[in-house]
């Protein structure tokens, strides 16, 4: 039977799931908010619904009732909430499965449980998978964070239990900058994620940060499709990804997916998530820092180079097909591909001449790369698109592959280059500095 598949998030991943879907002969739904009634991803979809009315940009794509109440009265089957927004929220899940919605991701329960950092990092310390020293409760009154900061030692990091994206971290270095930095989170926090549940936890000045995707099914059984590196970033918010990692030793990376597998496999996870790391390159040990039950942002790099359409395995994975099904195809463990190097870069609009603010306005004039090894991810990046300022800053992601990484680079390159975006301030200048930064094309990029 023809399948309704509602999106419950707009522009980029929106229009991401809706190629899936489509592909899958599924009938794909978009949900709009006022702010965003000339959004691509509205147009990209069968049908397509205005939600929140009156409740603000961002406040639209967080109304449970709304979407769930539209859902039902428009024959939808399924809803994927691809990344940010509800892409998390155990209570938007619990209320899909209420109300008789498949529900593209884990259920509510795994949600609550992987999407709580906290609870992850106790759930991967009994799984004997080694965490970074941290709180192990919510940290609230700034007297009681100093008091612990200091068995903890600085530098630390305070972060967001809930959500991701870099939002609601700070970097404490100094006692004395505690309290405001903790102010500053919870508030960040709270306005991200409806959440201002944040924790202390050791930082690590000189490292790795790698992730390993993993994906599982409803009969128990669960791969990687091996390790991502996105050590690339600013202000915590990833901005270039590569697939493999580059430099890490094989017996790290090897122990870093085996860990991965462990941690989903301990708690019957299921669908489509992202097991992050630390690698330490001072003293050569890893963390477990967190999971993130959802699609990635990054997610192409790992498609690219494994050749494996991840948010078509998501849909079919929530259908009850398993992972080595005729439907799904994942190949056993032993035999999933890891084909060349893929780069991603996020081509955002900020101005990197005044601190990255992000700008907004029309787009006057746009061309895109093109040709061989390149793939383009995008929503908004058309001639005459009207760039607003009520949302991610995120134009287009841009993803270069090759045999090596070296070729990777120069594809990369090649592809900034052929970028001509008018109208709006991008970050092309800046990632164009990052990929033929000497440290970058050492493969020795670090979080700092």
């Amino acid at each position: 039977m023809k399948k309704k598949l509602l999106v419950a998030n707009r522009s980029e991943i929106a229009v991401r799931i809706f190629r899936s879907a489509t592909e899958l002969a599924h009938r794909t739904v978009a949900i709009y908010a006022k702010e965003d009634r000339f959004g691509v991803h509205r147009f990209k979809a069968d049908e397509s619904y205005l939600v929140g009315e009156g409740k603000g940009p961002v406040a639209a794509y967080l109304d449970i009732e709304s979407i769930i109440a539209l859902a039902k009265g428009n024959g939808v089957d399924c809803i994927h909430p691809g990344y940010g927004f509800l892409s998390e929220n155990a209570g938007f899940a619990n209320a899909c499965e209420a109300n008789g919605i498949s529900f593209i991701g884990p259920s509510s329960d795994l949600l609550a449980r992987m999407g709580d950092k906290i609870e992850a990092r106790k759930i991967a310390d009994q799984a004997s998978v080694a965490t970074l020293p941290g709180t192990e409760d919510p940290v609230k009154d700034p007297r009681e964070a100093l008091r612990i900061a200091k068995k903890i030692g600085f530098p630390l990091i305070i972060k967001a239990a809930f959500g991701g994206g870099g939002r609601g971290m700070r970097v404490v270095k100094d006692p004395k900058d505690l309290k405001a930095s903790l102010e500053e989170a919870q508030g960040e926090a709270q306005r991200a994620f409806g959440n201002a549940s944040v924790f202390l936890e050791r930082y690590i000045e000189r490292a790795k940060h790698i992730e390993v995707q993993i994906l599982g099914d409803k009969q128990g059984n669960v791969v990687h499709l091996h390790e991502r590196d996105c050590s690339v970033q600013r202000r915590h918010q990833k901005v270039v990804e590569i697939a493999p990692s580059i430099g890490l030793p094989d017996e790290v990376r090897r122990d870093l997916c085996d860990a991965a597998v462990k941690i989903a496999k301990s708690i019957g996870y299921y669908s489509a998530g992202t097991v992050e790391f630390l690698y330490d390159l001072d003293t050569d040990e890893w963390f477990f820092i967190e999971m993130n039950p959802r699609i990635q942002v990054e997610h192409t790099v790992t498609e690219v180079i494994t050749g494996i359409d991840i948010v078509r395995s998501q849909i079919l994975i929530a259908e009850g097909h398993s992972l080595h099904s005729k439907a799904v195809g994942i190949p056993k463990q032993e035999d999933i591909p890891r084909n060349g190097v893929a780069i991603q870069a996020r081509i955002t609009t900020e101005d990197p001449e005044k601190n990255f603010a992000p700008d907004y306005g029309k787009i006057v004039n746009y061309r895109s790369a093109a040709g061989f090894g390149i793939r383009l991810d995008g929503a908004m990046g058309d001639t005459g698109a009207i760039i607003t300022p009520y949302y991610d800053s995120l134009l287009v992601k841009l993803t270069a592959s090759a045999r090596t990484f070296e070729l990777a680079i120069q594809r990369m390159d090649r592809a900034l280059r052929e970028m001509r975006i008018r109208g709006v301030k991008t970050n092309i200048p800046f990632i164009e500095n990052v990929v033929n930064h000497p440290i970058f094309t050492s493969g020795k990029a670090t979080t700092t």
